[in-house]
């Protein structure tokens, strides 16, 4: 009786094992997507991993159906798989990037040499920030117990070696955001841990003085460390604020329904040619301004995108999932939400698919726990998540624009046109694949169907290059006022560009539509605005119009 009893209690702790890998591997199936970075082409880098996330979704769905067959109440298999998942995943991250730092691994992007799996070292921060409170958690929780298994051991070392690589990586990728997010959510999983609150109000019962004096002279330091991040990338930190001014302003027109998704980059564009368009601004945002595809602030964009009562609901989502999550002390999981929280106010980790499966992994975490309902809630989001991927995948689409794309470069137009063409049914909503579609056709003196594309292109592209060409198309066409009118939006878009000033100037210098005081002044404004990059085109163009001012007074003299 007593073998029989064994041999059941030792199947029952195999099945349980058994069970905890595969919802492990469901787990880390979908998460594993950051990892997926396609080198053979950057135009379908979001495409490849929207498409291995409506795959994984397949696994993760099978994966989680068979836990939830088995009814185990004791095993919080899903928090687990999420935290070590992230864990491991943050590991491999850091030591990518410890492979960028010393040469060994190559980047992603040209500029910069530590971007880990990402093409940017902006969001690979944040993506380190979002895993380190994770780490502390478990390493904490594993520290403190007193007679641990190899298992255990082992897990205490794996987080400790994560943190420690975290913190070898973190301060090359030069992400103040990341720095704040790591610090902030770091003290918090520590605090919460040895119950900080509760020690605090003890000694704020006990001397109040010495608490004040405390808390001012940590104002201080907060407030100067701030200041020395600000100027530590002062052009930076200025852009951000003007972003984030431009982005409210477009909020105010459309409050409650906001522009729909992928709006930002239309709302911003005609929202900035506004703010510039008032003469009201100073000459620092004059130099920062550029063309963002987001607003360096989640809430913000969500706002514009989906208007403020979504983000109220979405925020309230998240803060129920927090209070969730701390009433069940699985304080790991908040701290990564917190991280995420205090990054998105500085950069845009939901535009990245990896960056925010992780997000909303860590939510589920905090409020699944042991449930089966939560749980198959959960699966049945996910599900529906790929099988919306599935359906609206464009990766092959963005393979073949690669091609066409190496076509566009070298110039043979004609060719790309007819690639541009084939695409255009699958990419009709990319804004820089209607962008080169447009170029293309101007290129090729099609500038009725070039300004049609192009007017398209606007709405997803805030690029003050579309309205530069179709400023152009037509002046080709003769059309001079509204090339005219074309060309002044793009000086409002971003004054701080030389080259729409250098296509006024020769409009005003068309025979057709001579304009002797408007040519003068866009001439004096093309040949002493400083621009941000010294060029040869920069050169080109002032040499270019010094002609035509002289040209305009030689013409003025003979008339004479």
């Amino acid at each position: 009786m007593k073998e029989r009893i064994y041999y059941v209690n030792t199947s029952w702790i195999k099945l349980r094992v058994i069970v905890s890998l595969i919802v492990f591997v469901g787990v880390i199936s979908f998460l594993g997507v950051v990892l997926i970075s396609p080198d053979h082409f950057d135009t379908g880098e979001m495409a490849y991993q929207k498409m291995w996330l409506s795959r994984m979704s397949v696994v993760f769905a099978v994966c989680s159906l068979f836990s939830l067959s088995i009814n185990d109440k004791k095993e919080d298999r899903f928090y687990h798989s999420v935290i070590w998942s992230l864990i491991l995943l943050g590991g491999v991250e850091a030591i990518w990037g410890l492979g960028q730092i010393y040469g060994q691994v190559a980047s992603h992007h040209s500029l910069f040499a530590l971007t880990g799996s990402f093409y940017n070292p902006g969001p690979y921060s944040g993506y380190l920030a979002m895993v380190f409170p994770v780490c502390i958690g478990e390493w904490l929780l594993l520290k403190d117990k007193a007679n641990r298994d190899r298992m255990e051991q082992g897990k205490y070392y794996i987080s400790l070696g994560v943190i420690l690589l975290i913190l070898c990586v973190l301060p090359a990728g030069m992400s103040r955001s990341a720095w704040l997010a790591t610090a902030v959510s770091g003290l918090w999983v520590y605090g919460v841990h040895y119950s900080w609150g509760i020690r605090l109000r003890k000694v704020v019962k006990k001397d109040k003085k010495k608490v004040f004096l405390v808390a001012a002279i940590g104002l201080v330091v907060v407030s100067a460390s701030g200041y020395a991040l600000f100027f530590l990338k002062a052009d930076s930190a200025s852009g951000r604020l003007l972003m984030w001014k431009v982005t409210s302003m477009a909020i105010t027109e459309r409050p409650l329904t906001g522009y729909g998704s992928d709006g930002f980059v239309h709302a911003y564009g005609i929202a900035q040619e506004k703010y510039f368009a008032n003469a009201n601004y100073s000459e620092t945002e004059e130099w920062v301004a550029g063309s963002p595809e987001y607003a360096f602030n989640e809430y913000l964009q969500g706002a514009v995108e989906h208007g403020i009562p979504f983000l109220l609901a979405m925020l309230s989502i998240i803060g129920f999932s927090l209070w969730k999550g701390v009433t069940e002390k699985r304080f790991s999981t908040c701290g990564g939400v917190i991280s995420v929280l205090i990054f998105a106010c500085f950069s845009y980790p939901m535009q990245i698919p990896g960056f925010a499966v992780a997000f909303y992994f860590l939510l589920a975490a905090c409020i699944v726990g042991r449930s089966r309902f939560y749980m198959l809630l959960f699966t049945v989001m996910i599900t529906l998540w790929g099988i919306f991927y599935w359906n609206h995948n464009w990766y092959d689409a963005c393979k073949r624009w690669s091609s066409y794309k190496m076509l566009y470069k070298i110039g043979a137009y004609q060719a790309a046109k007819e690639g541009y063409e084939s695409l255009y049914s699958e990419l009709n909503s990319n804004g820089a694949f209607l962008f080169e579609y447009g170029h293309c056709l101007h290129k090729l003196k099609d500038y009725e169907s070039s300004t049609k594309i192009l007017e398209k292109a606007i709405v997803h592209c805030n690029d003050p290059m579309v309205l530069n060409i179709i400023g152009k198309n037509y002046q080709a066409e003769g059309e001079y006022g509204k090339a005219e009118g074309w060309l002044i939006r793009s000086t409002h878009r971003l004054p701080n560009r030389i080259y729409p000033y250098y296509l006024l100037a020769k409009l005003y210098a068309e025979p057709g539509y001579r304009q002797p005081e408007k040519l003068k002044r866009t001439a004096e404004i093309v040949l002493t605005k400083e621009p941000k990059v010294q060029s040869t085109a920069v050169k080109e163009m002032r040499e270019e119009v010094k002609k035509l001012v002289v040209s305009l007074n030689g013409n003025g003299s003979g008339s004479n």
